[in-house]
């Protein structure tokens, strides 16, 4: 059941915590620190002493909650129509970064399900996958789904982290505020979830990608030392992109409310410094290898790591494969034919079409590959209800269509769309059978199709009949540029896919290589996906996480300000406030004065100056008055 959580929203509202179970003897490791919106200097140092506490708990002893937009559950209809089975869905990303955590750690997932369940049913529903999967679902109303995931995620978010604009109103690209609005009650739905369930004192929380951005200041404002990471799986777009957005500082300010935040490379990681430099003002700097963002006497971690795949189910599907006979079916029908393949979800940022083109060219400017060239595009179902999706797959269709019949002749088509759902084994299959595979996407978060491919590519097969179809280990990939991975794959031939011809040159390269070339960047590639697998990087993740807040808890924190202006302001330990009567005393007694004016940067950075100040007074305003300063000497 629930333990070690909290079950009663109305007892966090009036600050009655109750104390279930074991944890009535446990030691609180972490006293609770008070949240008192305005100035700081309205705190007295009996209040800033009772803020102090131990060292955080090691990890053996503390949970993992996960969060994310969707649960790593598979979920359909028992036959008699009366009940939902559920099951574990191994190719998440979610269930196999458990893998890189403590053995002993216990992992709790909160997210929507992919499926509509309806209202009688979610009850039931949400006690069974406490139970048997330790899944908390988040149940959105109907009105908030679509315009948080169509709406501002997909039409909104999703297309400005891939660079489109919205030059025109078609297709609801503009910014629309009720869409915001929708994803911050969202966010703050998965925020009462993560609430019900979490025990500040060991818990830590991870929140996964760009559906949940502003979430962080939701649980912060609640918990000042929640020990909270982040990860984009999604490009960060460059600052003269991002700054387009209406709410550019509400999402940066929200996701600075975390302990640290990743990215799959340095120049997602680059981008974002770049926009909180432009924007807020803020300075970063990097130290023995971590990066890590100054606000408000916090540091806030940034992280570069890009994902890995998780290599014993590869290997299992492998052998799947073979036992079923896939591969030496496809070794079959392609007899006499050299493969390349492209596995792409149906997207419009995956480039299929350019793909396709860079084809056609290759076989135009070199026809000695025509009977021979075969490109297998594995299209998997669209994810959503992406912009002009429709007419992509319009596109996709007629240039296929196009191609085979100007190249074809009978029994070879250049050409083999395929758009229906395939298994994980018959993939496995091609990848084991394809001489190159090509990505050509124009923007893409990371994109695992080449890790995959590369182990596939490793393993030796042998048919059922027992016949060994190990052949010299090699594996040719050309890759777009714009993918998170490509950085990591310094043996691929890298391409911009929108220059067609060089695609197409770079797709005839990799054919007409020498083989012991081919074998040594596979080599490469391999030593290198083997080491930085999906365990890999949660592991690093987590220990990154861990050494961040530990540094957090050496100091005195504050919560201020109100909505996504909320922060946290951390302290020095030996920092007390200036007493104003000492002040006034030790001025009165002091023989000679100093007083410093300035307002062009020499004591204050240029970026927290305010540009336009007003001929009278300082004023400084708080939350609850207005305090006019003004300096006058009786001595003088």
């Amino acid at each position: 059941m629930m333990s070690r959580s909290y079950t009663n929203l109305l007892d966090l509202a009036s600050g009655n915590f109750p104390v279930m179970g074991r944890e009535r003897e446990r030691r609180r490791l972490l006293p609770r620190v008070m949240t008192v919106p305005g100035s700081i200097a309205e705190l007295d140092d009996d209040q800033a002493h009772s803020v102090a506490s131990d060292n955080p708990s090691s990890l053996a002893s503390d949970r993992m909650i996960i969060v994310a937009n969707q649960l790593p559950l598979k979920a359909k209809r028992r036959q008699d129509n009366k009940a939902w089975v559920f099951s574990w869905d191994e190719d998440s990303l979610l269930s196999q970064l458990k893998d890189g955590l403590p053995e002993d750690m216990e992992v709790l997932y909160i997210g929507s399900l992919k499926v509509d369940v309806d209202p009688i049913e979610q009850d039931d529903v949400a006690q069974l996958l406490l139970d048997r999967y330790k899944c908390v679902p988040t149940f959105l109303p109907p009105s908030i789904l679509e315009k948080f995931y169509d709406g501002f995620c997909k039409k909104q978010l999703w297309s400005l982290f891939h660079y489109m604009l919205p030059f025109s109103a078609d297709n609801g690209r503009r910014f629309d505020r009720s869409m915001w609005e929708a994803y911050v009650s969202a966010n703050k739905f998965f925020s009462q979830k993560v609430i019900e369930v979490l025990n500040p004192e060991d818990d830590f929380v991870w929140i996964h990608d760009y559906h949940l951005m502003v979430l962080p200041t939701f649980l912060r404002r609640r918990f000042n030392r929640l020990r909270m990471g982040f990860f984009l799986h999604s490009p960060w777009p460059s600052s003269e992109i991002y700054r387009t957005l209406p709410v550019r500082e509400e999402i940066l300010k929200a996701l600075l409310n975390c302990d640290l935040i990743g990215f799959h490379t340095f120049d997602y990681a680059r981008h974002f410094l770049s926009c909180c430099s432009r924007m807020l003002g803020l300075e970063y700097q990097s130290k023995r290898g971590y990066i890590g963002l100054e606000y408000y006497g916090r540091t806030v971690g940034v992280k570069i790591m890009p994902v890995g795949v998780h290599m014993g189910q590869i290997e299992s599907v492998m052998k799947l494969a073979d036992k079923e006979g896939k591969v030496e079916e496809l070794r079959q029908k392609y007899e006499g034919k050299t493969v390349f393949l492209g596995v792409d979800d149906m997207d419009i940022f995956k480039g299929i079409d350019l793909k396709l083109l860079a084809m056609e060219q290759m076989l135009k400017q070199h026809p000695k590959w025509l009977g021979r060239a075969v490109l297998v595009q594995i299209a998997n179902p669209a994810r959503g209800k992406g912009i002009g999706l429709e007419e992509v797959q319009v596109e996709i269709r007629e240039s296929c269509k196009r191609i085979n019949e100007e190249y074809g002749k009978p029994g070879y088509e250049p050409i083999i769309f395929i758009d229906r759902p395939v298994s994980i084994s018959e993939k496995i299959a091609y990848y084991s059978i394809a001489e190159c595979v090509v990505v050509t996407a124009v923007r893409d978060g990371m994109n695992l199709t080449p890790y995959e491919y590369i182990v596939c590519r490793e393993g030796a097969l042998v048919t059922e009949s027992g016949t060994d179809l190990s052949e010299p280990k090699k594996s040719m990939l050309v890759v777009s540029e714009f993918i998170g991975c490509s950085p990591s794959l310094s043996g691929a031939i890298r391409v911009n896919p929108w220059n067609v011809e060089a695609t197409a040159e770079a797709m005839n390269e990799a054919l007409s290589m020498e083989e012991a070339e081919k074998q040594l960047r596979h080599e490469k590639h391999y030593r290198y996906v083997s080491t930085h697998d999906v365990a890999y990087w949660s592991r690093s993740f987590m220990q990154d996480m861990e050494r961040t807040c530990a540094e957090h808890f050496r100091r005195r924190c504050w919560g201020i300000g109100l909505g996504f202006g909320f922060r946290v302001v951390a302290l020095d330990p030996n920092f007390r406030k200036l007493s104003i009567d000492a002040i006034v005393s030790e001025y009165s007694r002091a023989k000679s004065r100093a007083i410093l004016l300035d307002y062009d940067g020499t004591v204050m950075p240029q970026n927290s100056l305010n540009k336009t100040p007003s001929a009278g007074n300082l004023l400084i305003s708080s939350l609850h008055h207005s305090l006019a300063i003004e300096v006058y000497d009786p001595l003088l």
